[in-house]
């Protein structure tokens, strides 16, 4: 059956994994970065589309904790768009009532960049139209050790109390672009029941019309969670 966690008033909780920016860029013969910064106006557009399309809670990875592997100049080109963006950003976010928080490790960040966080995250508190959570240094198998510590040390380890400690509703659609089909130690625990849409469209090319499809399918899917779906199956 369903947790408590899943929405009650029919909102949707969707997951996103923006697969697809480097190869977007070089099937165009441009620089990594370029896909980057194009992927960034993709999340552009599915912020915007969101609401339209009954989802209360967005979450994206943007930057995983095995993406340190990469380069180091990528990985310092991915700093600062995200910091870009914050600034870009955070006046807009504010303006359509979206809620931003960043989920994953603070610890490993540039100092600028988590004062940037910060800064972004207390002036969208109040956002109740969307809430946007862009997961950053971000692996699920740490969440969920560091959710089953907190469990443990406060009422005891139970579903509900490291589905609490994680602190967000179960997912009901995950979203991977660019033709990946796997979850990549993303939200593996409020995963469970999620249904998965993949898409050969690579990340910098998605927006309101592919978010639209994506949830059209989800709403044409039997969602049983272990239960039948009628008495006479």
């Amino acid at each position: 059956m369903p947790s408590s966690l899943h929405s009650q008033d029919g909102k949707l909780h969707v997951a996103v994994i923006m697969d697809g920016n480097g190869r977007w860029a070089g099937e165009r013969g441009l620089p990594r970065k370029k896909g980057h910064v194009a992927g960034i106006d993709a999340l552009r557009r599915v912020v915007r589309a969101a609401p339209d399309a009954n989802i209360s809670t967005l979450t994206v990875y943007a930057f995983s904790s095995d993406n340190w592997k990469r380069p180091e100049e990528e990985v310092g080109e991915l700093m600062d768009l995200f910091r870009h963006y914050l600034d870009a950003e955070t006046e807009d976010l504010v303006r359509d009532g979206v809620k931003l928080s960043v989920i994953g490790r603070r610890d490993r960040l540039p100092a600028d960049l988590i004062q940037e966080i910060e800064r972004a995250e207390a002036a969208t508190e109040w956002g109740d139209l969307l809430h946007l959570r862009v997961a950053v240094d971000y692996s699920a198998r740490d969440m969920i050790l560091e959710a089953a510590k907190r469990a443990v040390e406060g009422d005891g380890l139970t579903r509900e109390a490291v589905s609490a400690a994680l602190g967000a509703p179960d997912v009901d659609l995950l979203i991977r672009t660019s033709g990946e089909q796997r979850l990549s130690d993303f939200l593996l625990w409020e995963c469970a029941y999620a249904e998965l849409y993949f898409t050969s469209m690579h990340w910098p090319d998605f927006g309101e019309a592919e978010l639209k499809n994506a949830v059209a399918a989800f709403h044409q899917r039997e969602r049983r969670f272990g239960a039948l779906a009628t008495a006479a199956e």
